[in-house]
């Protein structure tokens, strides 16, 4: 049989990932991808330590993700980034310069990291201040604050859920919900609105969050991918984002922040604080948003109920935030 007729397939470009062990969302990242671009996807061996921010530090020693840099060589990747939020700003302006360096020595390519790719972003945007959100526990968002006040951005507000594992089951209406909040925080308007951690689902929210917010919103899986990308020379994809189309960001998002509604789990910067209580479901369940194509919907109470017992309707304040259960009870982070 002559099959000479047949064109293909495609020539590829490839982005190297290296993702912690517990990342749910292959996916997702995909989405941002356009046709002529392959992700080789690979992830850190799974560690059986509590959640902690001693476990981001683990999960992200040079060692480790040198290895895992050589292993996707193998297939020559142009870029290789570290798909990790917190693994890569626990250590600070410094630590996520080293790892980046690491990683380029290690793969004789170039690379860069989540929490790079998102001050690289913010600057794009022409953000000095913005909201957070953040899956984590206080002390891990604590650090994010932290990583982005040496990089001279300034924290407006932050609201976060405190789980410790499963952040990839969060609904989208949970998501909308806590970027409300942190946007209506004390401090001065921002400019612009961070969703933090690469195993939080957030592609289909972010259209809808620009128009509602009138802010450009940006999350850790979408810098990720646009920074890979745009290092290669090549464009991300998705739907009207301002982060990848100019043009959005004279729409909506440019049209200066819209005040929300106090709630409750709002912040300003470091303010005395008392564990979040779990965020009501939005009027309606944000029917104008589906649901995350990697999990079945389900109430934030739910997600916060599989991260362990927790005292009434309080959420868990164990340390940590990389998805593993928490630790004994009884254990603090001073003993951790």
């Amino acid at each position: 049989m002559e099959l000479s007729f047949l064109g293909g397939p495609q020539p590829q470009r490839g982005v190297g990932v290296v993702a912690p062990f517990d990342f749910a969302l292959d996916r997702e990242l995909w989405r941002w991808v356009p046709d002529d671009v392959s992700l080789h996807v690979t992830r850190t061996p799974f560690v059986p330590v509590e959640v902690s921010l001693h476990l981001a530090r683990m999960v992200s020693e040079h060692e480790t993700l040198a290895e895992a840099v050589r292993a996707l060589s193998a297939v020559s990747p142009e870029i290789v980034t570290y798909a990790c939020t917190s693994g890569s700003f626990v250590g600070g302006v410094a630590g996520e310069r080293a790892m980046t360096a690491e990683m380029t020595r290690a793969g004789e390519i170039p690379a860069l990291t989540t929490s790079g790719a998102l001050i690289e972003a913010l600057g794009e945007l022409g953000a000095r201040r913005t909201a957070v959100v953040t899956p984590y526990t206080r002390s891990v968002t604590d650090a994010l604050e932290d990583y982005l006040r040496e990089a001279g951005i300034e924290v407006s507000g932050r609201s976060y859920l405190g789980l410790t594992r499963e952040i990839w089951r969060v609904p989208y209406r949970d998501v909308v919900d806590m970027a409300h909040q942190a946007v209506a925080g004390p401090g001065p308007a921002p400019d612009a609105l961070f969703i933090s951690c690469t195993n939080l689902p957030t592609y289909d929210v972010i259209p809808q969050l620009e128009a509602e917010l009138r802010i450009p919103v940006i999350s850790a899986n979408q810098v990720t991918i646009w920074a890979a990308l745009r290092a290669i020379g090549r464009e991300a994809v998705g739907p009207y984002q301002a982060l990848l189309d100019p043009a959005a960001r004279r729409g909506p998002a440019a049209l200066g922040g819209v005040a929300a509604e106090p709630s409750r789990g709002v912040e300003g910067p470091r303010l005395p604080e008392a564990p979040l209580t779990a965020p009501e479901p939005l009027a309606g369940g944000s029917s104008l948003i589906p649901g995350p194509p990697q999990a079945p919907d389900q109430p934030l109470a739910a997600a916060v109920a599989s991260a362990g017992p927790s005292d009434g309707d309080l959420l868990p304040e164990p340390d940590g935030g990389l998805g593993l259960p928490p630790g004994p009870s009884g254990t603090s982070e001073e003993e951790r």
